[in-house]
């Protein structure tokens, strides 16, 4: 029988750890210190999927032989971007932006092959569609989540949910930072066994 894979997640999200832990697959995090600034002119898909490459490839070199991956969120619509807002103030601008609208939340993913420096590359996209939320909602909803290091201030995992009309998406997982049926397809192309 084959030696599986040494795996490794290149990020410090507790999210997308919790997420990865499902596959009940031995794995490693590590912080992949990638500038997540996003290019002049580069729209937010190329964003997405640009950094999930970074961000696998910038710790390759710890970890030969493994097989890496990276992931980064982007939400958007056509008047702008949408990342983690930090402090409350921004959370609620971006909520009065987005009440009412629907906002695409593109995740790239990564799987990049150390030993063989054979990349694959997807891009998940998810519609959400805010409810016509009032300033006392935002307020309640900022209260008690605190969604302040989630792109768009919104986790739909959580009460966040109660904020939306709709979701429409391949992955339900996308949203949440780390689409699943994408990474395990990507894995099983790699050799690892999922059943």
């Amino acid at each position: 029988m084959p030696t599986p894979p040494r795996l490794v997640l290149a990020s410090t999200s507790l999210y997308r750890r919790e997420l990865f832990a499902r596959l009940q697959l031995p794995f490693e995090t590590v912080s992949p210190d990638v500038d997540e600034a996003e290019l002049p002119g580069e729209t937010p898909v190329a964003t997405a999927e640009r950094l999930s490459l970074a961000k696998a490839q910038a710790v390759a070199d710890r970890f030969p032989g493994a097989l890496i991956i990276g992931s980064d969120q982007v939400a958007y619509m056509a008047n702008g971007r949408f990342g983690k807002p930090y402090t409350r103030e921004r959370a609620i601008e971006q909520l009065r932006t987005m009440r009412g609208k629907t906002v695409v939340f593109h995740t790239g993913l990564c799987l990049y092959n150390s030993a063989t420096g054979r990349i694959q590359l997807a891009g998940v996209p998810t519609e959400v569609g805010f409810r016509q939320l009032s300033d006392e909602e935002i307020e309640r909803y900022l209260d008690k989540e605190q969604p302040y290091h989630c792109a768009g201030s919104a986790k739909s995992e959580g009460l966040g949910i109660s904020l939306l009309d709709f979701m429409r998406g391949d992955d339900p997982n996308a949203l949440v930072g780390l689409p699943l049926i994408a990474l395990c397809a990507m894995l099983r192309a790699e050799g690892a066994q999922l059943p």
